[in-house]
């Protein structure tokens, strides 16, 4: 299946195509450039708590899970406890998954301590940018959307061998359409090549400064 038009005119994929939520995020924030490490964090907690569930019920549930992560600063994340753990399994706001909450906080102290590992300032972010390819999918259909890149595998590795969790291929794959480092908005769709990373044929936008 291709693009669907919608009432407005424009042309969007079936999944965000059916409530104005899912459309709300598709035009305004999925695959639009996330580069600091609070953005990044975020969102990696967020894919890692979709694993085994639709992006629809972690949506509805964001404002949920900011209030019950601290807006997901990383420090404090990293502080959280047991007794913590059993407060967010509690908080209806958000999926109670204990070994989701729980590596939600291992991550943040993951992402802590590999600040500067790689060089002054580097960042969580900058490892996932780093995975960036040097050509992006230009799906025509859903069914040509991948799941997985070898670039996909080598960063869940990579963020494995540095203490992350729940970070596997395919979650790292959503990671990176989620942030812009791959586009996979179907050809025909009015976000395809907007994002100033991307161009609509799969090769790097000219104004694009995301290094390589």
């Amino acid at each position: 299946m291709g693009v669907t038009v919608g009432a407005d005119g424009l042309a969007r994929p079936a999944w965000a195509s059916t409530h104005d939520d899912l459309r709300e995020y598709y035009d305004t924030e999925w695959g639009m450039p996330v580069r600091d490490e609070r953005g990044v964090f975020e969102r990696l907690a967020l894919e890692g708590f979709q694993s085994g569930l639709s992006w629809a019920t972690i949506l509805r549930r964001r404002e949920g899970f900011r209030a019950a992560f601290a807006g997901f600063e990383v420090e404090t994340v990293a502080a959280f406890g047991p007794e913590d753990v059993e407060r967010l399994l509690q908080d209806t706001g958000i999926i109670r998954h204990r070994g989701k909450i729980e590596a939600t906080i291992s991550n943040a102290r993951a992402t802590v301590a590999m600040r500067g590992q790689d060089g002054p300032g580097t960042t969580v972010a900058d490892l996932v940018w780093s995975h960036r390819p040097e050509r992006t999918p230009v799906p025509r259909s859903a069914a040509e959307v991948p799941t997985t890149s070898p670039e996909s595998v080598a960063l869940a590795a990579e963020l494995k061998r540095r203490g992350f969790r729940f970070v596997g291929p395919t979650t790292m794959f959503a990671l990176m359409e989620a942030l812009g480092v791959v586009d996979t908005h179907l050809l025909g769709s009015h976000r395809r090549g907007t994002s100033g990373i991307w161009a609509e044929d799969g090769t790097p936008a000219a104004e694009s400064h995301i290094p390589s």
